[in-house]
């Protein structure tokens, strides 16, 4: 795990911490990062909606990969 020192206000930090229902800081950070990480991953996903063509079955996926023989 990397170390990273970061100037919050503390104000911001407590109602992070509040928000998030976290015991430390560190948490909290933690939480607030994951968080947003999670949140573009998915806009990034929805900005593809309608933009792929999927040809696949069900019975495709049910069935498995064709490549394995």
């Amino acid at each position: 795990m990397a170390r990273a020192t970061v100037t919050l206000p503390q104000d911001l930090l407590t109602e992070l911490m509040s928000l998030v229902d976290a015991k430390t800081k560190t948490e909290a950070v933690l939480t607030a990062v994951r968080d947003e990480i999670r949140l573009r991953k998915a806009a990034r996903i929805k900005a593809m909606a309608g933009k792929m063509e999927f040809i696949a079955d069900a019975d495709e996926l049910r069935h498995g990969d064709h490549r394995l023989g």
